[in-house]
């Protein structure tokens, strides 16, 4: 049977027309009489409001999940995210490339393979009025899959809430015993946005700009600079861009900071933000850097990576371990300003993600999740306690740990959770009085580490702390003794972790990205290695103790120096009197290093020309920092034992030579450096 269709004659329409033109107007006019007294409201279009219920439809490749504000569609099994409807925008995602590239779960694993995580399975895990939950699966088939997928279970799930503009996604990942050895080098999720809408990026208060276009990176629009990331742009789509450098390494930001970030569409005045409310799946600990949003546009939530840590990060899976971990939750969140905003809709949209963050963190940890990998508040556990520093050569009472870096993380040795890279992790700061409290702790083995601002070292319990569900755990008062053998004689640098504080010099001016203009990001402009052999020209870096300041003499990275096309090894002096020499005694050289990366820092007192160094850290190092331009990357500490028969009374000098010099990225970057007498 036929489908009657009615069809308006052209005249009666015409008719039609003019009569709901009437109606339509005179409405206007009536809601303008009414509501001519009522201020106009500074209202986000994206902020929670009663809305209709959650709806789940399924074809046979697709399946759409709709809550009148956003309709998420996912490819039908695969699992892979192929469009956001929002507003007016029918799809916020890259309509031009294809599903498997547009949101999407990704695994760098052996021999820097990709795997996109296709999944074989969907299962609807909830379906009410409130919400929807979507479970994308596949289990790995060692005679199917064996060298071809990352060796993992995977479980890809998608919720969708009542009156929340934007979708939640999770992952369970799990290997069993028999799996064979994998490494898993990084793991994300990634998000390809319209290229002809979103232009603007903003990655913090201060970094945020238009961005280049894809396009603007191929080889007719730039130049590609010292390394593939990096590129100067010569003849890009936007004018304004043109003789700016463009890097995604320059947007990254550390862990306890990378918590929202995206884009913004300025013909929509739609926002597109990554909402990551807790660090607790990430690796690496509240310092690590990675990446956030860059050219394409792209989004990114990352999980796990190499990025300013190397392979030193352990990623390596081996047969006969099983594991499992659950990724996120993490939120996309949509928004977009209203007509009386216009003008600032950048600054609205941008203060109403921050805003969503803030709900997202107080909502954690989750209760609508319905994976029973994922504990709830109820079930998870709390640790609180008193951390106190003694360091009798700076005060002979108990120093409270103010502002201190305490957390939980796998069993291991002090300072371990930088590299710790499977399990998961939990930190908070100290109060001025160095109490502390962390929160929602998953059930589990952990060990309690810390590191306390203006003191060198790591500070381990050597107790094993085990979190069962609701448990609270007071660990009491805990004292870190950090190393320290004798009373100072001087000091460089502040032991922060970081090289911040040392000479950051001003970026070529043919080298500069205009978003990275305020003194906290300016350390991440491109090409400041080579400004080194500019300052130095002439001969390597001299410190004079009492007369030299770090800020201004000290540079930020022990590089190389270029002298016409080579690179050579580069020694840096530090020169300091002794009034007097305890030839007897020890003296110590605390040396600690914020970064490194395929480098040697030899050490010689007094003779430069020694053909053994009196130490050596030998080769170290994988975190790249300098080239991506980090003010940090691994932490390192050498307490280096110095006879009192290698010094004089008067003058010394130490010398520290960087002896790798293959390319100038084999550096090193000093936290802080103090000389300490014999012991009193």
């Amino acid at each position: 049977m036929m489908e009657k269709v009615m069809q308006l004659n052209p005249i009666h329409s015409r008719h039609h027309v003019l009569w709901v033109f009437i109606i339509v107007h005179f409405s206007l006019l009536l809601f303008s009489a009414f509501s001519a007294d009522i201020p106009p409201r500074k209202i986000l279009n994206g902020e929670k409001k009663k809305s209709r219920k959650v709806e789940l439809h399924r074809e046979d490749n697709r399946v759409f999940i709709d809550n009148g504000l956003v309709e998420v569609t996912i490819e039908n099994p695969s699992g892979h995210l192929s469009g956001i409807k929002y507003k007016g925008m029918l799809n916020v995602l890259e309509t031009r490339n294809n599903n498997n590239n547009k949101g999407y779960w990704d695994i760098v694993w052996d021999n820097e393979a990709y795997d996109k995580l296709a999944t074989q399975h969907v299962k609807i895990i909830t379906e009410t009025d409130e919400l929807v939950e979507l479970s994308f699966t596949k289990m790995w088939d060692i005679t199917k899959d064996h060298g071809s997928s990352v060796p993992l279970n995977v479980d890809k799930r998608y919720i969708v809430r009542r009156g929340v503009p934007g979708l939640y996604m999770y992952g369970i990942l799990e290997r069993q015993e028999d799996f064979p050895d994998a490494h898993m080098y990084q793991i994300r999720i990634a998000f390809k946005l319209n290229e002809d809408k979103f232009h603007f990026m903003a990655v913090s208060d201060t970094k945020q700009r238009i961005m280049p276009s894809q396009e603007d990176r191929d080889e007719s629009r730039c130049q590609v600079l010292a390394f593939k990331e990096a590129v100067l742009l010569t003849n890009p789509t936007n004018p304004q861009l043109k003789g700016e450098v463009d890097d995604k390494y320059q947007y990254s930001t550390e862990n306890k900071d990378n918590k929202v970030h995206g884009w913004i569409s300025d013909d929509d005045a739609v926002g597109f933000w990554v909402i990551t409310p807790s660090n607790e799946f990430r690796t690496g600990g509240p310092h690590k850097q990675d990446l956030t949003s860059h050219v394409g546009p792209t989004a990114l939530s990352m999980f796990v990576s190499t990025h300013y840590t190397g392979t030193e990060m352990d990623v390596l899976y081996k047969k006969g371990e099983t594991w499992k971990k659950v990724l996120g939750p993490v939120c996309m969140y949509l928004n977009s300003a209203s007509w009386d905003e216009a003008r600032h809709y950048r600054k609205a949209l941008w203060n109403d993600a921050n805003r969503q963050l803030r709900e997202e963190i107080q909502s954690w940890p989750y209760n609508f999740t319905a994976s029973e990998d994922f504990p709830h508040a109820q079930q998870r556990g709390e640790v609180n306690g008193q951390l106190l520093v003694r360091d009798q050569s700076l005060d002979k009472q108990l120093m409270q740990a103010k502002s201190a870096f305490v957390g939980l993380a796998a069993p291991a040795y002090a300072g371990s959770w930088q590299t710790e890279g499977k399990g998961y992790q939990f930190w908070t700061q100290t109060d001025n009085t160095g109490r502390f409290t962390i929160k929602n702790v998953r059930p589990g083995e952990y060990n309690f580490y810390a590191w306390v601002y203006g003191f060198i070292g790591n500070y381990k319990l050597n107790l094993k702390i085990t979190i069962q569900p609701g448990n609270k755990i007071n660990l009491g008062t805990l004292i870190y003794d950090p190393p320290r053998n004798g009373p100072t004689l001087w000091e460089i640098g502040i032991p922060d972790r970081t090289a911040a504080e040392f000479f950051i010099p001003e970026p070529n001016p043919t080298f500069v990205n205009s978003i990275l203009n305020h003194d906290a990001d300016k350390f991440r402009q491109y090409g400041l290695w080579d400004r080194y052999s500019d300052i130095y020209r002439d001969g390597d870096l001299v410190f004079t103790v009492g007369v030299s300041n770090y800020s201004k003499d000290w540079f930020f990275a022990h590089v190389p120096r270029l002298i016409g096309n080579e690179t050579r090894a580069t020694t840096w002096q530090i020169k300091y009197e002794l009034q007097e020499v305890n030839k007897a005694g020890n003296y110590t050289l605390q040396l600690a290093l914020a970064a490194a990366s395929y480098a040697e820092v030899q050490v010689r007192i007094n003779n430069p020309d020694a053909n053994l160094p009196h130490f050596t850290t030998e080769r170290i190092g994988y975190d790249n920092a300098v080239p991506r331009h980090g003010i940090h990357g691994l932490y390192r500490l050498y307490s280096i034992n110095v006879p009192g028969n290698g010094f004089q009374r008067g003058n010394n000098t130490i010398f520290l030579t960087q002896t790798r010099c293959h390319d100038s990225f084999e550096a090193v970057m000093y936290d802080y450096i103090r000389f300490e007498g014999p012991a009193v």
